[in-house]
């Protein structure tokens, strides 16, 4: 009997493993610093642009040069997370990207 209660918490650990880090590779929904106009879903206050509590905004990134990362879109001056990327991104800072990344355009995505 208690074989099999550690086998299922096991396989209940292994879910909650595999479910947190998806959530964790999102682009994270935070205030950003505001660049001209707020990307679409944030607003701007007092020098930032911050998300609107309207449950349906994307996380965003400025937009670093001309383009977005690969499962972003363009919204101003900003990148915003597609609605099915489950990958975070960062700017590039020097020619690569930190060991679990991986370089699109000035731009570091994580690997999943």
């Amino acid at each position: 009997m208690a074989q099999y209660l550690l086998l299922a918490l096991a396989a209940s650990a292994s879910l909650l493993a595999g479910v947190c880090s998806s959530v964790l590779a999102q682009q994270p929904v935070q205030p950003l610093p505001k660049v001209g106009s707020c990307p679409l879903g944030y607003y701007s206050s007092g020098g930032y642009c911050v998300p609107s509590s309207g449950g349906n905004t994307r996380g965003a990134i400025e937009k670093s040069g001309a383009g977005c990362p690969l499962g972003f879109y363009s919204s101003g001056n900003y990148c915003l997370s597609s609605p099915s990327n489950e990958r975070e991104a960062i700017q590039k800072s020097g020619k690569g990207c930190p060991l679990g990344w991986y370089s699109s355009g000035g731009y570091c995505v994580k690997s999943r």
